[in-house]
């Protein structure tokens, strides 16, 4: 499973970082959430569902 941000339509309200710290981080500079590693670690898929379905933007965007 890969895993990325559009930020096209992210919003920065931090959601995926708050739901998944260990793919997602914040990035202050820009406002907006980020991707740690594009590749998700074992064990943290369910936690990366769940931070997309809670992006109110749908800007996380899960592939594979």
């Amino acid at each position: 499973m890969k895993v990325k941000i559009d930020y096209d339509l992210c919003m920065g309200d931090g959601n995926c970082h708050r739901v998944c710290p260990e793919v997602f981080a914040y990035d202050d500079d820009q406002l907006r959430g980020v991707v740690k590693a594009p590749a998700v670690p074992a064990g943290a898929a369910e936690k990366v569902r769940q931070a997309a379905a809670e992006c109110a933007t749908q800007a996380v965007v899960i592939e594979g």
